[in-house]
């Protein structure tokens, strides 16, 4: 055994899905990134005051902080529904991010 084979994670079994969780804490983090542009463009332009767009942009990184959250306490071996629920909360803050940038159009 090498001192690196500690380190890795261990393969999925056969047929069992590989895991997400590294893949929701990149995607989640950079559009966490996205969101807090989308707010400080919608204060500095005091167009925020005509749309709800900061405020669904604001419920967005709420839920993907809670998604970061959940996905590294899942990487870090937390239980397996760690996993599930940060998947659940990045696919409702895709959502809530673009209804925030449809707004910006209404």
């Amino acid at each position: 055994m090498q001192p690196d084979d500690a380190e890795r994670p261990a393969a999925p079994p056969p047929g069992a899905a590989p895991p997400k969780s590294h893949h929701i804490l990149n995607g989640a983090s950079n559009l966490l990134g996205v969101t807090f542009v989308i707010i400080t463009g919608l204060k500095l332009t005091s167009y925020g005051d005509r749309s709800f767009a900061d405020e669904a942009a604001l419920g967005a990184a709420v839920l993907l902080t809670a998604s970061c959250f959940f996905s590294y306490q899942s990487i870090r071996g937390g239980p397996d529904w760690w996993e599930g629920i940060a998947d659940r909360l990045f696919l409702a803050a895709q959502l809530l991010l673009l209804g925030a940038v449809s707004l910006l159009w209404l």
